[in-house]
């Protein structure tokens, strides 16, 4: 069964990736208290993995130079994700380019733009809330 639940998480991660979705991103600020934001997702693999698009000089980004640790929530009212792990700041250009989604030419230039980058979010641990079953671990 538990399996079964990670599966299904996974599936909804990729369900909540991309383009006009969002959830919540939580980081230690830079005076050493919680932040939580809501951001759209990049892209994901299960619940092992999960990508963000940002600025390299913005908030999020220089969060990760105090403290790497983070927390991500997608939740509806049928579940509740919450993973626990890293963060880090990735700036290869092949990366940059296949995160790239449309929403992004607001704010940058193009999957190029030296100020665009992206957060990879690596899970270490898991609380999910799937079909009314929860299920805790690491990985």
């Amino acid at each position: 069964m538990e399996q079964e639940i990670i599966t299904k998480a996974g599936e909804i991660v990729a369900k909540n990736t991309g383009e006009g979705t969002f959830c919540v991103l939580a980081q230690i600020d830079l005076d050493g208290y919680p932040t939580a934001s809501t951001i759209t997702a990049s892209k994901s693999q299960g619940i092992d993995w999960i990508t963000f698009c940002t600025g390299l000089g913005g908030t999020k980004a220089n969060r990760i130079n105090n403290c790497r640790h983070a927390s991500v929530c997608f939740n509806a009212d049928d579940y509740n994700i919450t993973l626990v792990g890293t963060l880090e700041i990735l700036t290869d250009a092949d990366v940059k380019k296949e995160m790239w989604y449309e929403g992004l030419a607001n704010h940058f230039s193009g999957y190029d733009d030296p100020n665009y980058c992206v957060l990879r979010f690596k899970t270490q641990r898991y609380n999910l809330l799937v079909d009314w079953q929860e299920v805790r671990g690491s990985l």
